[in-house]
């Protein structure tokens, strides 16, 4: 991951809405949540809840999938793997000793 990449899906999720649409999308995952449920869920207007998810969409954060007449959103974890590594690849200056309590602390959520 480029610079330019982490700092759009890091602005991305520097808003309320859309930092806690992505922690809704990434507790139902696999299935995901149309986007009138995400709305609704977190009393956001659907068109204002749109305009959010398309700009975590660009940040590569989300995924969208048409269903009929309603589309689905989903984590896109790729994206997310892809952050999280930026963030702590040069974790510690290469010391893993001082790098286990994080790598310990994130182990267990999957």
């Amino acid at each position: 991951m480029e610079n330019e990449s982490a700092i759009a899906a890091l602005g991305a999720l520097a808003q309320n809405t859309r930092l806690d649409s992505f922690r809704l999308l990434l507790r139902h995952e696999p299935d995901g949540l149309a986007a009138g449920e995400i709305a609704r869920r977190l009393d956001v207007p659907q068109n204002t809840m749109s305009a959010h998810l398309a700009i975590l969409a660009r940040a590569g954060l989300v995924r969208s999938e048409r269903h009929s007449r309603s589309i689905v959103y989903r984590a896109d974890l790729d994206g997310l793997r892809g952050l999280m590594l930026f963030l702590i690849k040069d974790c510690c200056a290469g010391n893993a000793e001082l790098c286990a309590p994080l790598l310990a602390e994130l182990a267990p959520c999957c």
